[in-house]
C-alpha cells in the first residue's frame, strides 16, 4: 500500500448540447452529447487503512454513506481486486446535486482511479472501465478524462479539442428528477444523428429543455434570466444552466448581476483533467 495522503480532484462537466436519437429494448436511450470538462468541482482526500474498511466523511448533505458513490466505488473496487487493504475518505463537495454537473459520476471516476493507485492494485485500465459501467453512464468519460463526443448511452467516447471559453453555471432553487424525465411521455426520443463537424459549425441545443422548462417553473425563469446576456442552455438533464464567454470578464460581470435565489460560478473549460495529469495517466 501507498502511505501517502492523496489529495485528488473531481472536475466537472457541461453538456455543449444534448440528443436523444432513440430508446433500446433494455430501456436505456441513445444519446449523441459533447462532453466538456471544467475546472470546477469536488475534492476527494484518500488515506489507507489495514483494517479493509472504508469510512467516507463527507461536506454533502441528505444521502446516506451507503448510497454514495464514492462509498459504492471503493467498494466495488475493493471485492473486484480481493483487496484486504481500506481506505479513510473525505469527500469535499462543491459541485451542486441534481444539477447535471456529473458530480456525483466524477466522485466515482476519482475513488476508482484514487485508490487503485493507493492500494496499488493495479487493475487493469479496461476493467476500471467495466466498474465504472456499473456505477453510472456518466463515470466513464471522467475515467477517460478528457472532453469527448459521446454516443451510445453515453459510453462511446471521442476525445475532443475545444479552445478556452469561459462558462458561467447557474443553478435555480429546485433538483430536477432525471429518472423522471427519461420515462416521460413528452421526452422526444427520434432526434436526428448529426457530426461532430456539424456540432462545431452550427451548435445544437438540449432535449431536455422544453420538458424541463413545463416541468420546473424556477428553471424555466433561469433561462430567460441568463439569456438576456448570451445564449444559455441546460445542461444534462438540468437543473444547472450555463453560458459560453470568450473571456473570464463578461462572465463574472453576468454573475455579479445574478438573482439570490440562484447559486452560481465561473469556470473555465479543459481538455484534459487535471486527475490525470496528477496521477500520470497520459
Amino acid at each position: 500500500m501507498n502511505n501517502d495522503t492523496l489529495v485528488l480532484p473531481a472536475p466537472a462537466k457541461i453538456n455543449r448540447f444534448l440528443h436523444i436519437t432513440g430508446r433500446r429494448d433494455d430501456g436505456y436511450h441513445e444519446l449523441q452529447t459533447l462532453f466538456q470538462l471544467i475546472n470546477f468541482g469536488d475534492e476527494l482526500t484518500f488515506s489507507g487503512r489495514t483494517d479493509g474498511k472504508i469510512n467516507l466523511t463527507t461536506t454533502m448533505k441528505g444521502l446516506p454513506v451507503e448510497q454514495n458513490l464514492v462509498h459504492k466505488a471503493a467498494l466495488a473496487l475493493q471485492q473486484a481486486t480481493d483487496c484486504a487493504l481500506g481506505a479513510n475518505i473525505k469527500l469535499d463537495k462543491r459541485t451542486p446535486s441534481g444539477g447535471g454537473l456529473g458530480g456525483g459520476s466524477s466522485d466515482a471516476a476519482t475513488t476508482l482511479l484514487g485508490l487503485n493507485h493507493l492500494w496499488q492494485a493495479n487493475y487493469p485500465q479496461a476493467d476500471l472501465l467495466k466498474l465504472a459501467k456499473s456505477l453510472g453512464a456518466d463515470v466513464p468519460v471522467f475515467m477517460a478524462g478528457s472532453t469527448a463526443w459521446a454516443e451510445g448511452i453515453g459510453e462511446q467516447l471521442q476525445p475532443v479539442e475545444m479552445p478556452k471559453r469561459y462558462v458561467l453555471v447557474i443553478k435555480p432553487d429546485c433538483e430536477v428528477s432525471t429518472a423522471q424525465l427519461f420515462s416521460h411521455a413528452e421526452l422526444t426520443r427520434d432526434h436526428s444523428p448529426i457530426t461532430i463537424a456539424r456540432f462545431l459549425e452550427q451548435g445544437a441545443g438540449n432535449d431536455f429543455e422544453p420538458l424541463v422548462r413545463k416541468l420546473y417553473p424556477a428553471v424555466s425563469h433561469g433561462l430567460d434570466w441568463l439569456g438576456r446576456y448570451a445564449d444559455a442552455q441546460l445542461t444534462g438533464t438540468g437543473a444547472c444552466l450555463f453560458a459560453v464567454f470568450t473571456d473570464q470578464q463578461s462572465a463574472q460581470e453576468v454573475l455579479s448581476e445574478l438573482p439570490e435565489n440562484f447559486y452560481g460560478f465561473v469556470a473555465a473549460t479543459i481538455n484534459r483533467s487535471p486527475l490525470h495529469e496528477i496521477l500520470g495517466l497520459y
